[in-house]
């Protein structure tokens, strides 16, 4: 399993762990990336700050920045580079899946060969 982060995803992770509010039990936090039913391509991506990691998961560490995929979604990851972009007309993480056959406009869904469930368009 293979999720990467740019420089510029990893400083910015690391700013909203920073920024997030502290556990209770001052576990480490990091970042859990998956892949969920939706978006206008069937797939679609997300990013949750979590300090506790599912029995499933699969953790690497990028610089600073804990990492945890899901299983489920890791096929689906796999190779995955995260970036940040910010620009007049957009800000945020944009995704590069090399398992991606077709992607949204909007770049944050994305369909495979492999039985992509069926996307909702986007209002």
């Amino acid at each position: 399993m293979a999720v990467i982060l740019s420089e510029k995803a990893e400083f910015h992770l690391r700013a909203f762990l920073k920024g997030s509010a502290p556990d209770a039990d001052g576990a480490t936090k990091g970042v859990r990336i998956s892949v969920k039913d939706g978006g206008c391509s069937g797939y679609e991506y997300a990013i949750d700050i979590t300090s506790k990691p599912q029995p499933d998961d699969l953790v690497s560490h990028q610089g600073k920045v804990v990492v945890y995929v899901d299983a489920k979604s890791a096929p689906l990851l796999d190779g995955v580079i995260v970036d940040f972009v910010e620009g007049v007309m957009e800000s945020g993480f944009k995704f590069i899946n090399p398992n991606a056959t077709d992607t949204c406009g909007c770049g944050k869904s994305f369909k495979t060969d492999d039985g992509t469930p069926t996307g909702v368009p986007c209002s």
